[in-house]
């Protein structure tokens, strides 16, 4: 008999895996015989847990196939690899662990295992120093979890889940913790995790011992992404690519070097669209926190404590000032830590400016944040510094008035506003937009001349006093809306309109306009003057109506209206009235940046302007000219464009003249001059 036609089923494990998959009863004294060569193998494996078996390899991953045709059989084969990796985890070979946790999910997803078991001892192997098998790990864990809620949660699941994390953060390998905390960052970027207790499981790394796990912490509450930081720094671009092609300029051109180039290329142009994404802050995680006052309170001690890099400490001061601000915390040590950065010359100051912003609030009493305002007006807004520094200063401060108004005080707001004037145009519209800012927060600060003219929003201005509220049991702005009388009197007359459309259509009524008729309809704007009419009518169609998107969108065009001014200036064009955008909960880095400031003219805009100039004109050059182009130059025009080497002999030669020589030679040359002139 030849090999062609001999039977391999004992030998050939897939075609034997396909076969059982078919028909298991027909093939089931193969599988116990194979089955009876793993327990051998095993039993050998485990005297060198260490030594890579191939055999064992590959009955391993045939019996974690089959394993849903003899469930009864392979009962104990599930717990015998969880055993294996609980006992001989860190001494397995790599490649050997590998298989055993790919047969674990092969088993997990038909099944045979429970979550629990599974995923926690997935979370312990992360504590092995393989590279590979952790993001495997990561991957599977995530989508795992993710598939079992996708239906409905699973609480009981997540719930144990969460403890066992908890525990994790707390492990003494760096390595396991700091991908534990990127699982449940991962799970509540994809809503499947996204309740309080994980966002407060997440707190507790911020006090993490490690850099790498307090950063990927403080980071996920600050919406930077994290998931693309590895172990190590080694898929960060080491070059530019002004200094690859530089590279690539010297040596022998070949293909596999142009491939090479094309990669690197590829690759860091990837990795600056990656940084250069907007960052998107977790709003939702911030108001999740769990008594914000004792949080920040740790949180800023550990951070008057903090070893760590700049950069971290950065992070700490953006985290609890964001604190400070969306849960309008009184932290009173935080404003004097952050006073003493407030220098120009220091690193990241527009951002530690941002910082002093966010954590500005109603509720901070305004003598402590006077004497942020104060430092930020003698170490920026004065002369001796540049004027995109001063413009900085006057946006920081005028971030932290829109705020809270009263920490500005009377004397410094006057002398801020005399730079309305500056000559230099960013600092006039920073100054100028902290005036446009008082005259909407607290207009009577001002002076009379810069209040502007009076509108509807700040005629009946009220300031409010430290703590008070301004609280209202209608929606502002409501009042331009009708009420129910009026709806019901538009519906009527809609309902007349389209009955005498009908009629004259078909050429029995004639639809006839009187002026009589075009002074009764009410239109759009038509409010009340008289305030308390209009506190009346908001109250009622507050009361009586719910609001849809289109209401709100009037309401919103009604209170910008109510900005403009009451008397229409003739030197400005009228501009209609757009949406009005409100500021989120937190004010941008932008708006602190923004310089007004003519931008440089680039080579092309130049060049054009320079060519545009040359119109008209004949000759471009100074100077005396040839009255023939053609002509050859002189000896002396020769002279010039030779090196200096050529000429420096006949240098040397020179030698100084007299006073009476310079005379003589100066009377000859100018005797020479008026006889030209004279000719």
């Amino acid at each position: 008999m030849t090999d062609r036609n001999r039977n391999k089923l004992p030998n050939n494990l897939p075609q034997l895996q396909n076969l059982i998959k078919r028909d298991p009863g027909s093939y089931k004294d193969e599988f116990l015989q194979q089955y009876r060569h793993y327990e051998s193998n095993l039993q050998i494996f485990q005297l060198k847990p260490s030594q890579y078996s191939k055999t064992l390899d590959e009955l391993i991953m045939f019996l974690a196939q089959i394993s849903q045709c003899y469930s009864a059989e392979l009962s104990e084969f599930p717990q015998q690899l969880k055993e294996l990796l609980q006992r001989h985890s860190t001494v397995l070979d790599p490649t050997m662990r590998l298989c055993l946790v790919k047969a674990l999910i092969l088993l997990r997803n038909k099944n045979l295992m429970a979550a629990t078991s599974v995923l926690e001892l997935f979370f312990q192997l992360f504590r092995c120093q393989d590279k590979v098998l952790r993001k495997t790990l990561y991957s599977y864990i995530v989508n795992d979890i993710k598939n079992v809620n996708s239906k409905h949660k699973n609480v009981k699941l997540n719930k144990t889940l969460q403890n066992f994390m908890y525990t994790m953060l707390r492990d003494s390998n760096a390595v396991a913790a700091k991908m534990s905390l990127d699982v449940m960052i991962e799970l509540y970027r994809r809503n499947v995790w996204n309740d309080a207790k994980t966002v407060n499981v997440i707190t507790t790394a911020c006090f993490s011992k490690v850099a790498k796990i307090l950063v990927a912490a403080v980071k996920f509450f600050l919406g930077k992404d994290t998931r693309d930081d590895d172990d190590s720094d080694d898929e960060k671009p080491e070059k530019s690519a002004k200094e690859l092609q530089l590279g690539h300029r010297v040596g022998k051109k070949t293909k596999k070097r142009q491939k090479k180039l094309s990669r690197a290329l590829q690759f860091l142009k990837k990795h600056k669209k990656k940084k250069s994404k907007p960052e998107v802050f977790s709003f939702s995680a911030l108001h999740l926190i769990h008594d914000p006052q004792d949080f920040c309170e740790k949180l800023f001690k550990k951070l008057e404590s903090c070893n760590e890099r700049f950069e971290v400490k950065l992070l700490l001061i953006d985290f609890i000032s964001r604190l400070i601000g969306i849960h309008q915390l009184v932290l009173f040590n935080f404003y004097p830590y952050i006073k003493r950065f407030l220098q120009p010359h220091q690193r990241e100051v527009t951002r530690l400016l941002l910082f002093a912003a966010q954590a500005s609030h109603e509720l901070v009493p305004p003598d402590i944040l006077e004497e942020v305002m104060m430092t930020i007006a003698n170490n920026f807004i004065t002369e001796r510094n540049s004027s995109d520094v001063m413009a900085v200063g006057l946006n920081a401060i005028r971030e932290m008035c829109s705020r809270c108004p009263l920490a500005m005080s009377e004397d410094l707001l006057r002398d801020l506003v005399q730079y309305k004037s500056h000559r230099i145009k960013s600092v006039m519209m920073a100054a100028r937009s902290l005036i446009s800012t008082f005259r909407q927060t607290n207009p009577e600060m001002l002076h009379k001349k810069d209040r502007g003219r009076p509108t509807e929003a700040t005629k009946d201005f009220t300031l409010l006093k430290y703590g008070e509220k301004n609280t209202k049991d209608f929606i502002p702005g409501t009042e331009c809306l009708p009420d129910q009388q009026e709806e019901v009197k538009e519906d009527k007359k809609d309902n007349w309109d389209s009955c005498s459309d009908d009629d004259s259509s078909d050429g029995e009524w004639i639809d006839v306009h009187h002026s009589s008729d075009e002074d009764e309809v009410k239109t759009a704007d038509n409010v009340p003057s008289d305030p308390t009419e209009q506190k009346v009518k908001a109250q009622e169609v507050s009361a009586s109506r719910i609001l849809t998107q289109d209401d709100f969108k009037k309401i919103q065009q009604h209170q910008a209206a109510k900005e403009v001014d009451l008397k229409p200036s003739h030197k400005r064009k009228h501009v209609e009235t757009e949406e009005h955008n409100e500021s989120g909960e937190l004010p941008n880095l932008s708006a602190i940046e923004n310089v007004h400031k003519k931008k440089l003219h680039d080579r092309e805009s130049r060049m054009a302007t320079i060519m545009e100039g040359r119109k008209g004109r004949e000759k471009f050059a100074h100077g005396r000219q040839k009255m023939n182009p053609n002509a050859s130059t002189t000896n002396k025009q020769k002279t010039r464009n030779k090196p200096f080497m050529m000429v420096k002999q006949k240098m040397k030669s020179k030698g100084k003249r007299s006073f009476r020589d310079k005379q003589i030679a100066l009377r000859n040359s100018l005797l020479k001059r008026a006889k030209a002139g004279r000719k």
